[in-house]
């Protein structure tokens, strides 16, 4: 005969062993480790620091900020920066732009979207601009157009190479045709200072494109871009809606511009400082025009 109480909870709780059971993927906090983007591998930031940003998995190339660019291409204590205090300023008093640059500012500590100085590579002295994603995608304003031009005149004066890391989307929209105008001013730099007989070395890095693209990024005596690198002047989905016309695949991409002769050579981080110190001995030798 069964009891009444054989089905009653019992007073002492049993144990849950389900409470002790390990999870298939363990809690890891988001800023320890990132997400591959080409081929979805989970990568620690300690592991990919200690490889420059590079995935060891698939190859794929991170964006870096300015400062850490610095820290990878330039020796060991011998970035000195140039004109760090300028910003810029809502000349045409556009809508917001104060609070998109003050926004800028805090997310990528940086006054402007470009830092430029004078450095040794590989023992070579040289001036040197890193172009900073983080502010506003690298857009090129009037400060960062002032800058860079600033920087090829200090280096025709003193008879330097020039070394540039380019990001950019472009123009600075919010400065109209002010930012427009920085186009045919760093031209005209870097005209003066390859009539000197200088060099001038770029890197073309991911995204690089619109007016800067248009400008001082292709006028290189020597242009190296890393490996799958968007690089172009209108973006491609832009340039399939007004041809009405499928692109090809890979189109405006690092390797696909190497195939068609717009940049010189692929420049993998892993080798990249080692490449730019070779062509910076060359030039100090003579061997290279």
């Amino acid at each position: 005969m069964l009891r009444k109480d054989l089905f009653r909870r019992p007073k002492n709780e049993p144990e849950d062993y389900g409470r002790y059971t390990a999870k298939a993927h363990p809690d890891i906090p988001g800023e320890m480790c990132v997400l591959c983007p080409s081929c979805k591998e989970i990568l620690f930031t300690g592991v990919l620091e200690d490889n420059r940003y590079v995935c060891p998995k698939c190859g794929h190339h991170f964006r870096m900020n300015a400062r850490q660019r610095i820290d990878m291409i330039a020796d060991e204590g011998t970035f000195e920066e140039r004109d760090g205090a300028m910003h810029s300023k809502n000349r045409i008093g556009f809508p917001h732009y104060e609070e998109k640059l003050k926004q800028a500012r805090l997310s990528s500590r940086e006054r402007e979207g470009v830092v430029c100085g004078t450095a040794k590579i590989g023992g070579y002295d040289c001036a040197l601009f890193v172009m900073d994603s983080g502010f506003m995608m690298g857009s090129m304003g009037t400060v960062v157009g002032e800058k860079i031009t600033r920087l090829f005149e200090y280096a025709t004066q003193n008879s330097l190479p020039v070394v540039g890391f380019i990001v950019s989307g472009g123009a600075r929209m919010q400065e109209g045709i002010l930012s427009l105008m920085q186009m045919a001013k760093t031209s005209g730099a870097v005209k003066l200072h390859s009539d000197a007989g200088n060099l001038f070395v770029a890197v073309l890095t991911d995204p690089t494109t619109g007016g800067v693209t248009a400008s001082f990024g292709m006028e290189a005596d020597v242009i190296l871009a890393e490996p799958n690198a968007l690089i172009g002047f209108a973006g491609p989905r832009v340039i399939e809606q007004t041809i009405r016309q499928k692109l090809p695949a890979g189109f405006q991409r690092a390797e696909f511009l190497l195939e068609k002769g717009f940049v010189d050579s692929l420049s993998e981080r892993s080798g990249q400082k080692e490449q730019i110190t070779q062509l910076l001995s060359l030039h100090a030798k003579g061997d290279l025009t």
